[in-house]
């Protein structure tokens, strides 16, 4: 089965080609560019770049995959979570072309893509032998923990309170006065620091006062006093960005700070479910140092650990195409809703099969 897939939950115009989930073709416009001058994405800017790119985007990943649109099966298109002005544009691109082409159109929720990415690759995806599934669930404004007894099975066990890891690498960069956006921008900076150089709170490990959440303090995260214990260490310390080398040690012990937080969770996951294999995905889990503390906690625990290839670790649409892909294989039918939907939730898929 031929799948076109279209992303534009955020600021990266995508589309993609995918045969039997084996991807044959990504393309992906970041707007980051755009969007650096502001700190953060805005969304008006973002619709009105998505309007301008999708149609010359989806013809070059029809060209790359050697494919035209009268060869494709189906469509999948990303409905949620995510900006509403951007989400619109690839939902109507993908609903006119559903109905200009009279093919099948499936709505995928964005953190599913994240999860199944982890399973792509040039051959079909293969996912026997995968699960019971722990997911560090670290894709833009969200940071979860999410436990799959089976595909299309997730129970989130844990998630953070307040900001996400993404949100607290943009923010710490912004304080540290390195750009946007601070994933990428931190971890060059902090080659060749001292992780151990600053000891920033890691969130939630201190037990005390009430607890209002239905999920276990233990594997739930916390970054908002993160960002503010840095905030007071450059207040009070402004000589440690004026000085290379204990610059590189404070950006390296804030970006410690973020993956020790993530990666203690995901231990404390993997005593408490029997899982067959871990994985971590989402714009985060491209963090080189994140990868390297994951690796590390396989080799301890002996549980396998899945990756997305860097290149799926980001928003793209090989990863919609593909949970697109997937769910059809599995025997579930397409979701279609009326509309897209901001906050849309991760569920379950539904218990009756086509």
């Amino acid at each position: 089965m031929i799948l076109l897939g279209i992303e534009t939950s955020c600021d990266e115009t995508a589309a993609a080609v995918t045969v039997d989930g084996a991807v044959r073709a990504n393309i992906v416009y970041s707007q980051i560019s755009k969007h650096a001058p502001y700190g953060g994405v805005v969304p008006e800017i973002a619709s009105r770049d998505h309007v301008r790119k999708l149609p010359g985007i989806i013809e070059q990943a029809l060209r790359e995959a050697d494919c035209t649109f009268r060869q494709i099966d189906g469509l999948a298109v990303t409905y949620g979570p995510g900006l509403a002005s951007s989400l619109l544009i690839g939902w109507s691109a993908a609903r006119a072309l559903s109905q200009r082409l009279h093919i099948p159109l499936s709505g995928v929720h964005h953190h599913e893509g994240h999860i199944y990415s982890v399973f792509l690759g040039e051959e079909p995806p293969v996912l026997e032998g995968a699960f019971p599934m722990l997911v560090l669930l670290v894709s833009g404004g969200d940071t979860k923990l999410v436990y799959m007894k089976a595909p299309g099975c997730c129970e989130i066990v844990g998630q953070t309170i307040d900001d996400a890891a993404g949100e607290a690498l943009d923010k710490g960069a912004m304080l540290l006065g390195l750009g946007y956006p601070g994933g990428p921008v931190i971890q060059k900076t902090a080659e060749g620091g001292t992780p151990q150089a600053v000891r920033f709170p890691r969130g939630l490990d201190r037990a005390g006062g009430d607890w209002k959440f239905a999920f276990d303090r233990k594997l739930c995260f916390s970054f908002s006093g993160l960002k503010t214990a840095l905030l007071y260490y450059v207040q009070k310390h402004p000589e440690a960005l004026a000085d290379e080398n204990t610059k590189r040690d404070l950006v390296a012990s804030y970006q410690e700070a973020v993956v020790d937080a993530l990666t203690t969770r995901v231990e404390r996951a993997l005593k408490k479910y029997s899982c067959a294999s871990f994985a971590c995905a989402g714009g985060v889990s491209l963090n080189k140092v994140l990868r390297e503390k994951l690796g590390k906690l396989s080799e301890t625990t002996g549980v396998p650990l899945r990756l997305s290839s860097p290149k799926l670790c980001t928003d793209n649409a090989a990863m919609i195409a593909g949970a697109a892909s997937i769910r059809l294989a599995h025997g579930y039918p397409p979701v279609l809703p009326e509309d897209v939907n901001p906050n849309l939730a991760l569920e379950n898929w539904p218990v009756e099969k086509a």
